[in-house]
């Protein structure tokens, strides 16, 4: 009789660990920008590489792009604007630990912030 409400304690137990482990947020999202060194039309270029550090894959991931401008194309296809915000990747997912890069110009760096994103298959 006792193996019924140990097992149910086991179970519940374990639901929680798999929700914490999968729990993500906007702040799994990294945005790192650094100066390329080059200059397109008189500004500074700048690389920008978004690493999803969530253990699950999130799609649709968007983010802050309010004034953002550049004199160097970006691939639609990698950043899109849309409004005051950006989608990524077309808002395909980006599995865990991966990363997406891209360059722009212009001077001041902009500085890119998540605002949305979806968790996938967690």
């Amino acid at each position: 009789m006792a193996i019924v409400p140990m097992s149910f304690i086991l179970i519940l137990f374990l639901s929680l660990i798999s929700k914490g482990f999968c729990a993500c947020s906007l702040d799994n999202i990294n945005i790192n920008t650094i100066r390329s060194g080059r200059e397109i039309q008189g500004k500074p270029e700048w690389n920008v590489t978004v690493i999803n550090n969530c253990n699950c894959p999130q799609k649709l991931i968007k983010l802050t792009c309010k004034g953002f401008q550049t004199v160097e194309n970006v691939n639609p296809s990698i950043l899109s604007k849309e409004g005051d915000k950006c989608l990524l990747i077309g808002g395909n997912q980006l599995v865990r630990s991966a990363s997406v890069k891209f360059s722009y110009a212009w001077d001041p760096a902009f500085i890119f912030w998540p605002s949305e994103s979806s968790i996938v298959n967690c």
